[in-house]
């Protein structure tokens, strides 16, 4: 699948009922209720709005979001963005003042304990009078 240069806009004041599948980039500034699919990045606008399941790599939010957001990259909310639902991302990025009402997980690496410090956790031995 070629990743395609050119944006898709969804312009304020439309709205979109339906699945969207895409390969390039998104500006949304009207809203979309239904599932979209991009490996493009996401930008939804203050005055966008998202009802339903993201899947793609990196999204920017400042408008609204319900539903479940599943990204492999990153997701960055502004101080105006309103997000309530279920998220999987990569890593995460929230303003002040943005609302996250959402069920989270991170799927990125996960980095190992140092034996060094298993070590330094020894259990304590009791001595007993015989």
């Amino acid at each position: 699948m070629e990743t395609s240069s050119q944006q898709n806009v969804i312009a304020q004041g439309t709205k979109i009922i339906g699945d969207v599948i895409s390969s390039g980039p998104f500006r949304i500034d009207g809203s979309i209720e239904g599932n979209v699919k991009t490996t493009g990045k996401v930008v939804v606008g203050k005055t966008g709005a998202i009802k339903g399941t993201l899947h793609g790599e990196n999204a920017d939010f400042e408008g609204r979001f319900s539903g479940k957001l599943i990204l492999s990259g990153t997701l960055s909310l502004k101080s105006t963005a309103q997000i309530d639902g279920e998220v999987q991302v990569n890593k995460l990025a929230v303003e002040p003042g943005a609302n996250f009402n959402a069920i989270c997980s991170m799927k990125g690496a996960v980095k190992p304990l140092s034996h060094e410090s298993a070590k330094r956790q020894e259990p304590i031995k009791e001595e007993r009078p015989a």
